[in-house]
C-alpha cells in the first residue's frame, strides 16, 4: 500500500473511530440510568436470535475516606498522633500514617478512629466518607461475543439498532 492509501485509511479509520466513539459515549450514559433507575445489577445483551453475546455488569460506587481539609487532618493527627507527623521545610502527615489511617476510617465507614489503649472515638476533622468513583458498568463479550456479533453485523442483523452513520457534511 502507498502512503496516500495509507493516509487515506488512516483518516477514515480515524473518522468512523470517532463517530462510533461519540455513539458509545451516549448510549453507555443510556444505559447507565437504566441500570440505575430500574434497579438492575446485570442484563444479557443477545442477538435478535437469542444468542447471548455479552454481560452488562453495574459496578456501584464504594465509600473511602478522603482527606477534604489537609489543614485539619494535620492538626488533629499532630494532638492525636504526634510521632507520626514528620517536620521538614513543609509539615505533613507521613504517607504511611495517612494511608494506614484512612483505611482504618474506610473499614469503619465513619471518618472517626478509636484510640487503641483508651478506647476513646475521635471524629478526624478534615476526612469524609464518600465515593470514590462513579457508578458505572462494564460489558464483557461471551467467549464467541464478539464473532457472533462481527456476523450480525456482516448478515444485517443489528439493522434494527441506532448504529452510526458518518453523516454528509454541510
Amino acid at each position: 500500500m502507498n502512503m496516500q492509501e495509507l493516509a487515506l485509511e488512516e483518516a477514515a479509520l480515524k473518522t468512523l473511530a470517532d463517530t462510533v466513539l461519540d455513539r458509545l459515549k451516549a448510549v453507555k450514559a443510556e444505559m447507565q440510568e437504566a441500570l440505575t433507575a430500574g434497579g438492575v445489577g446485570k442484563v444479557d445483551a443477545t442477538l435478535p436470535d437469542g444468542r447471548k453475546v455479552a454481560v452488562i455488569s453495574r459496578t456501584d460506587s464504594k465509600p473511602a475516606a478522603v482527606i477534604t481539609d489537609p489543614a485539619a487532618f494535620l492538626d488533629w493527627v499532630r494532638t492525636a498522633a504526634p510521632t507520626e507527623v514528620t517536620t521538614r521545610l513543609v509539615t505533613e502527615v507521613r504517607p504511611a500514617y495517612t494511608t494506614a489511617i484512612l483505611a482504618e476510617m474506610t473499614a469503619a465507614g465513619t471518618a472517626e478512629v478509636s484510640d487503641k489503649e483508651t478506647g476513646v472515638v475521635d471524629a478526624v476533622p478534615g476526612v469524609e466518607i464518600r465515593a470514590t468513583r462513579s457508578t458505572t458498568h462494564s460489558v464483557r463479550p461471551t467467549k464467541t461475543g464478539r464473532e457472533l456479533i462481527a456476523e450480525a453485523w456482516r448478515t444485517g442483523a443489528l439493522s434494527h439498532l441506532n448504529l452510526p452513520q458518518i453523516a454528509g457534511g454541510a
